[in-house]
């Protein structure tokens, strides 16, 4: 088993000093990942790296209303992409609110959104078009966010998430398509 599967094991057994001990084996790949995001967000986000990453830190092992189980590494960091992509849509709705005088411009989702990092997208038209895509197909879902908001590879997220190479790609097939007709009208 290795150390961060451990201290993961010692979290969930209750060990308040497991994870004092989390936070530096992955301190450095979680600031990589919010960075990654970060760049994708639209000009004159306010919101840092180091900022983002202590909030989905704090938000998986420093609230003990939410008891928190992770069976390795993958579901560990598939939970810190969600807990990121919550964090950025709430910063992008706060932005967005009208009693901030802010209104969202759309922007069009084209194929290369979906596979390529640098460019900018509407995150709230993404996470409500996530919404609707986990409540068809929530395998379909969980794969678009550990490929877009984790970062990970199609044969990453999928071995993460359990599945066959044939099952991801389908998955991954049916959820570009889904996506693309949902966002293809903003």
């Amino acid at each position: 088993m290795s150390d961060l599967t451990n201290i993961l094991s010692q979290i969930e057994a209750g060990d308040p000093s497991a994870s004092e001990q989390l936070l530096p084996l992955v301190y450095n790949e979680l600031r990589k990942l919010a960075a990654a995001r970060l760049a994708q967000e639209k000009p004159g986000q306010t919101l840092q790296a180091t900022a983002l990453v202590h909030e989905a830190y704090l938000r998986l092992v420093g609230s003990e209303q939410h008891e928190q189980s992770w069976d390795n590494r993958g579901h560990f960091f598939a939970a810190a992409a969600e807990a990121m992509r919550r964090i950025l849509v709430e910063n992008a709705r706060r932005h967005a609110s009208l009693k901030r005088g802010a209104s969202a411009n759309r922007v069009e989702l084209d194929e290369r959104t979906l596979v390529c990092e640098e460019r900018t997208f509407d995150l709230l038209a993404l996470d409500e078009a996530l919404g609707k895509l986990e409540a068809h197909d929530p395998e379909a879902s969980r794969l678009v966010k550990l490929r877009f908001f984790a970062g990970l590879g199609h044969q990453e997220a999928a071995a993460a998430m359990g599945l066959g190479r044939r099952a991801a790609d389908r998955a991954w097939t049916l959820a570009r398509a889904w996506l693309f007709r949902e966002l293809g009208d903003h």
